[in-house]
């Protein structure tokens, strides 16, 4: 996966949105060279595997991005059925193409909502606490960065890979 490197003298929005597209590249450069077994492997206590983490930050921001700053009123991207962290979990019907297409789909749809929206636009979210597009893509960049770092201890879990 090619990662365009952030230019470090764009602007807000700039700087925003090319973080989030660096850390969405890095994600998915963890799963190269990995087969369908290893990539749903799981390599925590709680079950966590590197398709799980492609699973989850495609539900996030499909919520954060698409449901709540968007306001569609889609459904959730995957079915909870009591457990909280079911978005973590690979389910034995769910494909490494599927997962990751479902992922860059989101990524662009989500891109199409930031890039039609002002930083400073306000939203209320479910819980009626309010949020602006800017708070928005700060939490995404840092959810998807924080995950990478479990990507990478996964990664090299599997096969040593470290620094991919």
């Amino acid at each position: 996966m090619e990662r365009a490197v952030p230019d470090r003298l764009g602007d807000e929005r700039e700087a925003l949105t090319q973080q989030l597209d660096f850390h969405r590249a890095t994600l998915l450069r963890k799963l190269e060279g990995l087969d369908g077994e290893q990539l749903r492997r799981p390599m925590t206590a709680s079950g966590l595997s590197l398709l799980g983490l492609v699973k989850h930050l495609a539900e996030t921001e499909h919520g954060w991005f698409l449901k709540i700053y968007g306001g569609s009123a889609e459904p959730d991207l995957f079915s909870v059925d009591g457990d909280l962290n079911a978005e973590f979990h690979v389910g034995p019907d769910e494909t490494a193409d599927g997962l990751v297409g479902l992922y860059l789909r989101t990524n662009e749809r989500a891109r199409a909502v930031v890039a039609a929206g002002g930083l400073d636009d306000v939203v209320t979210m479910p819980w009626g606490a309010e949020v602006n597009l800017r708070a928005i893509l700060v939490h995404m960049v840092q959810e998807t960065a924080r995950h990478n770092g479990h990507a990478d201890i996964i990664r090299e879990a599997i096969d040593g890979t470290t620094g991919h």
